[in-house]
């Protein structure tokens, strides 16, 4: 398995933005009428680069690390 197949993306909606480029970031359930979960994301090298801006509310692409809780921003959608 090499690392690209390795990655899982998602999406979700940015709750809550914290200090230092961290951001709590709701990733909708597949289930209706349950919440989704939350999960702590923090800004891609390009993003941070280019000075991209995130605020609450914005639909953004993620890689979720496998080790970890943690998720990496890589696109803003809205």
């Amino acid at each position: 398995m090499n690392e690209a197949e390795e990655k899982k993306t998602t999406s979700g909606y940015v709750e809550e933005v914290l200090p230092d480029s961290l951001f709590r970031v709701r990733i909708p359930s597949d289930v209706e009428g349950q919440d989704g979960q939350l999960i702590l994301a923090y800004l891609a090298g390009k993003m941070r680069l280019h000075r991209i801006r995130v605020l609450v509310g914005d639909h953004v692409d993620m890689v979720i690390d496998p080790y970890g809780g943690r998720a990496r921003i890589v696109r803003r959608l809205t």
